[in-house]
């Protein structure tokens, strides 16, 4: 069994393993951390690498599951970050042949991150016509048997990620980024996005 938490867009070095575990679990019995990829992203912009972050509503409460965490929505987050996308990726080889599947994720309002974080999930599985089987945790244990990947929710860890190199809009530019949201993969490699997640190694 394999242990990976559900984030925003997940990078490519998490869908990686989700291709290849042969039972998959999201975590969904956490306690919410910040400055993690629980609601942020990072894609490749024209000036590098650019970070989206999904605003969510601050509690009183010490501690907060993640099942419980709303998104703040008193700003034009969604707008702010489809035009990212656009902005980043017009130019990519694949961008309009899959943005008509992923603006709907953009243009309706989304309340709970979790629930929002699975839709994105779904619609990429659906994109790369991946057919990813999965359970959800019924409780937090530390110490777990399972194939342990709940790090790569940590964006500090970032360096001991490397990914095998694909070709990027601004490769020429800034050159390769390493382990960046699975839409950067997508765009830039379409359909060969999928065998590209089979064929790499588990090396971090």
């Amino acid at each position: 069994m394999t242990l990976i938490y559900p984030t925003y867009f997940p990078n490519v070095a998490s869908y990686i393993v989700m291709t290849h575990a042969e039972s998959l679990i999201f975590e969904v019995q956490d306690s919410y951390q910040k400055q993690t990829y629980r609601n942020r992203c990072y894609i490749y912009g024209s000036n590098g690498k650019l970070g989206l972050h999904i605003p969510v509503q601050h509690s009183q409460k010490n501690r907060q599951n993640t099942s419980e965490i709303l998104i703040d929505n008193s700003s034009r987050w969604q707008s702010t970050h489809w035009k990212s996308l656009e902005s980043a990726y017009k130019t990519s080889p694949f961008f309009e042949f899959y943005q008509d599947d992923l603006i709907s994720l953009f243009t309706t309002k989304k309340d709970s991150l979790l629930a929002f974080n699975f839709e994105c999930i779904e619609v990429i599985n659906s994109c790369l016509d991946l057919n990813i089987d999965y359970s959800m945790s019924l409780e937090f244990n530390k110490e777990i048997q399972h194939k342990e990947y709940r790090y790569l929710v940590n964006a500090r860890k970032e360096s001991e990620t490397i990914i095998t190199p694909y070709m990027q809009v601004f490769n020429d530019k800034y050159g390769f980024i390493n382990n960046l949201s699975i839409l950067d993969l997508l765009f830039n490699e379409g359909p060969n996005a999928k065998s590209y997640l089979r064929t790499q190694a588990l090396t971090f």
